[in-house]
């Protein structure tokens, strides 16, 4: 299958108006991991604490930071969370780096305190009450009146799990109000409830911690294995053609790379590992392309001795753009379904594999074999011998030598 047939577009042509547009966006990327935005770490490499909040209502992160502010977290991220499944829920991320089990409960605890403005005074919030805190309340009161019996605490102890089980599996984590539990539980114990619980609007629905030695090995594995790769590929392609392919597709994918990031730069997004292993997907997935191109003008430089090299690269990037446009398109289209539906956990991930993708099917073409024309000219300028031979010296089959007349 082919989309394109016989088509002879001057690429070698309008390498000025690639060049701009890759300028434009590569200086822009810069200047906000410069001055703006810098590179926006997620909590994987910097260290911190996530905290996920289901609230009952649409959540309006601006008036959550606002409370958190308020309440001394002056350094708390706020965005909303799984917007495409209507949940309801916020992501907070704080900069609590401790690795015990206390940091964890201190984060909770510090959001909750923030966020419960209009708490009643003396009670406690039965949305963030645990099993046990609502188990030893009601073997407290024993609304029940089974006294200090054995029976007492399998019957309360099942209650509060009842309890615990219908606001998180069946309300999504969030009750409305007390009364709701009647359905769920005795309506004895459910009313003494009244006197020790109130409702708030929200939540916790999960704690998440990375310590901050943690989140330093992780930035230090991921850069290694970037480098790792694209010196990889640099070594592969100086033994399988010549240094200067190897040198071209390694410029090409660190362009394809300083985009993706700069692009989550300027929207302020954070890197997360998902993303680090998007943007090591696409380095593979770039260069897959660059090869298919070198690897036709090979050919074409052995068929086509007399022909200039920016002719020669001309066709070859003709000659492969149906297959190039075919898979990248269909690539393109399935990581485009992810971001669009595959929620707010793979919404960055699948991000970086659209912007990627766009960009290193457009590199392949207009930045990769430019460099490789750009350098063969430069050496011409300074009367060099060209080295973007289609074999070594000394390899493949022997050319016939033209006879010389005397």
């Amino acid at each position: 299958m082919e989309f394109f047939k016989n088509t002879n577009i001057d690429f070698l042509g309008k390498k000025w108006y690639f060049l701009t547009f890759s300028l434009i966006f590569s200086v822009a990327g810069v200047l906000s991991m410069a001055f703006w935005h810098h590179i926006p770490l997620g909590v994987d490499f910097r260290g911190g604490t996530l905290v996920y909040v289901k609230y009952a209502h649409t959540p309006d992160p601006a008036a959550i930071h606002s409370d958190l502010e308020r309440a001394g977290l002056k350094n708390a991220r706020v965005q909303a969370y799984d917007q495409a499944h209507n949940s309801n829920e916020v992501l907070i991320a704080l900069d609590i780096q401790e690795t015990s089990e206390q940091s964890l409960d201190k984060g909770k605890i510090q959001i909750i305190q923030a966020l419960e403005r209009n708490a009643p005074a003396g009670k406690q919030d039965l949305n963030n009450s645990s099993s046990i805190t609502i188990f030893n309340y009601l073997l407290e009161k024993d609304p029940l009146h089974l006294g200090s019996g054995s029976d007492a605490n399998p019957r309360y102890t099942a209650l509060a799990q009842a309890i615990v089980d219908y606001r998180d599996k069946t309300k999504g984590g969030v009750l409305g109000s007390i009364d709701e539990l009647k359905s769920a539980a005795d309506p004895v114990a459910v009313a003494s409830l009244q006197d020790n619980f109130f409702v708030s609007d929200f939540g916790i629905r999960n704690v998440e911690i990375v310590g901050p030695q943690v989140g330093q090995q992780l930035r230090k594995q991921a850069l290694l294995a970037a480098l790792y790769s694209l010196g990889g590929m640099l070594i592969y392609l100086g033994l399988r053609f010549e240094w200067i392919y190897g040198v071209a597709a390694v410029l090409t994918v660190f362009h394809d790379t300083l985009i993706t990031v700069g692009a989550f730069s300027l929207l302020n997004w954070e890197i997360s590992l998902t993303v680090i292993a998007a943007i090591l997907t696409l380095i593979g997935y770039s260069n897959n392309d660059t090869i298919v191109v070198f690897d036709r003008i090979r050919e074409n430089i052995k068929l086509l001795r007399r022909d200039r090299l920016a002719d020669i690269v001309n066709k070859s990037i003709n000659q492969t753009l149906s297959r190039t446009i075919l898979t990248a398109g269909l690539t393109f289209l399935t990581v485009l379904a992810l971001f669009l539906f595959g929620g707010e956990v793979l919404h960055a991930f699948s991000f970086a594999l659209v912007i990627g993708i766009l960009i290193g099917t457009y590199s392949s073409i207009a930045i990769a074999a430019p460099i490789l024309v750009a350098y063969q000219e430069w050496r011409g300028e300074r009367g060099k011998k060209p080295i973007a031979m289609p074999l070594r010296p000394g390899s493949g089959p022997a050319q016939p030598k033209e006879k010389v007349k005397v």
